[in-house]
């Protein structure tokens, strides 16, 4: 290669794919705890050919799944590719035939109009099935113990977020899609659920105040929050060559509020100052009021601004937003709560929608302002009391995951998981921390022979064990 040559960040170091489907038994130093028994998933980005891109980016290469199942004191994972349409035609053409995000500038002619579907950014478990989700198709089903693909769950007829909701009483998983319809990078957005049973009950489509990529929404006991952010989308941009996702802040910031059983047209669109939020940790009612803690950003990190030039770095930290109902200012406040930076924050998630008290997220405690988080935090929002475990310099961190210790646990009383890339050796660990003492350091370790690719999100699956391949 020539030394001159541009190497893509997305494509190097531990963003670099792995090409191999494999199994391994993992040695485990330390105890695994006895009442951990299931599956951490985790998924991201793994290209399977070279991207025929150039400005190939982190967020559209095909979704890998890595399960790592718990049992017995044992740690076992198994790593699969979500053979989405795309990934079948691809692999038949034994080539890259897709521009990033679906370019029709760098699309090869004959994939034109093809499903380009990636299912890559996370992977949830509702209603008996197991879900990548990728914000731009209908989510993708997985079988949970062999990691087989089993194809598009077309009941949801469009696509889906990300980021669902499940309701922790009722059992419905709340969702929404955004640039929905035949036009793509459109302002259009759909409001969906569906039941506890797996059915989808509702669908609704609203129009926002300008096309944006929204990854993720806020969902209290009785209201749903969709944040409209000045990282906004454009056909017309993308068919100049230009970029078509974009820093635009002087087009501010909104969040729709909507009771979560009224119709679409009842939505109130609150103001807010130009940031970001890829994140939020979760929000709750509070005497007339929407509260959501988010991870806030002041530019979009990751994108440029519209002419291309690359916006000032920021890095996310978590601010409160306090929405009144009952008064007549559309005006957010925002409060910060936390001076590390941060992203991926996670909770005890029998708590969504209500009032919480502990918190984690990944942290980057050397202010580089990067995706890149060299430690675990812990928030007490009760006591104020913050704690981190910071890993050994160089090494990095994923989402970190909580599992509670029994269903009836009290709140944050359980396990968190996390896969840490371990730089010098070039490898991976699956770490197990005690929740509320993450500042100890892990209870155990399970030691990969070879390194996990950074990706997106997780989560985990009691009782769940390794089928079959």
């Amino acid at each position: 290669m020539d030394g001159d040559a541009r190497v893509n960040p997305y494509l190097a170091k531990n963003f670099a794919p792995i090409r191999s489907e494999d199994d391994f038994e993992l040695e485990v130093e330390g105890k695994i705890p006895d009442g951990l028994t299931g599956a951490l998933f985790r998924i991201g980005p793994n290209p399977q050919f070279e991207p025929r891109d150039p400005n190939y980016h982190w967020f559209s290469g095909d979704g890998m799944v890595h399960g790592f199942y718990v049992e017995g004191g044992k740690v076992r994972y198994r790593n699969r590719y979500a053979r989405t349409p795309k990934f079948e035609l691809e692999s038949a053409a034994g080539r890259s035939m897709f521009g990033t995000f679906g370019n029709p500038m760098t699309t090869d002619p004959s994939a034109m109009g093809k499903d380009n579907g990636v299912a890559n950014t996370n992977i949830l478990y509702h209603a008996g099935k197991l879900m990548a989700l990728e914000e731009g198709h209908k989510p993708f089903e997985m079988a949970p113990g062999s990691l087989a693909s089993l194809g598009y769950v077309d009941a949801y007829k469009g696509q889906v977020t990300a980021h669902p909701k499940i309701d922790p009483v009722t059992g419905e998983m709340v969702w929404f899609g955004y640039s929905v319809g035949e036009i793509p990078l459109n302002s259009l957005m759909d409001y969906g659920v569906t039941d506890a049973k797996g059915n989808v009950v509702r669908r609704d489509r609203f129009d926002t105040p300008y096309a944006s990529m929204i990854h993720d929404f806020m969902v209290t006991e009785n209201y749903v929050l969709f944040p409209v952010l000045p990282l906004t989308m454009s056909l017309e941009r993308a068919m100049k060559g230009r970029p078509p996702l974009a820093w635009e802040p002087e087009k501010g910031g909104y969040v729709g509020v909507m009771p979560r059983d009224a119709d679409v047209s009842t939505i109130r669109w609150f103001n807010i100052d130009a940031c970001y939020m890829f994140h939020p940790m979760n929000a709750w009612e509070e005497e007339g009021r929407l509260v959501a803690d988010v991870f806030r950003y002041d530019t979009a990190p990751l994108f440029p601004r519209a002419d291309g030039k690359t916006p000032e770095r920021s890095a996310a930290r978590l601010y409160r937003w306090t929405l009144d109902l009952t008064g007549a200012s559309d005006a957010i406040v925002e409060t910060a709560l936390d001076d590390r930076d941060g992203e991926f924050p996670r909770f005890d998630e029998r708590r969504a929608g209500m009032a919480y008290r502990h918190g984690w997220f990944a942290a980057d405690l050397r202010n580089s302002r990067t995706v890149k988080y060299n430690a675990i935090a812990h928030v007490d929002q009760t006591t104020g009391a913050r704690s981190h475990y910071v890993l050994p310099d160089g090494d990095l961190t994923s989402e970190p995951v909580f599992t509670p210790r029994s269903d009836d646990a009290a709140e944050g009383d359980g396990w968190l998981t996390a896969v840490v890339w371990r730089a010098a050796e070039n490898r991976s660990d699956f770490l197990v921390f005690e929740a509320q003492d993450v500042a100890s350091g892990p209870i155990a370790t399970a030691k990969l022979p070879r390194r996990v690719p950074f990706g997106f999100h997780g989560n985990w699956v009691n009782g769940v064990t390794l089928a079959g391949s």
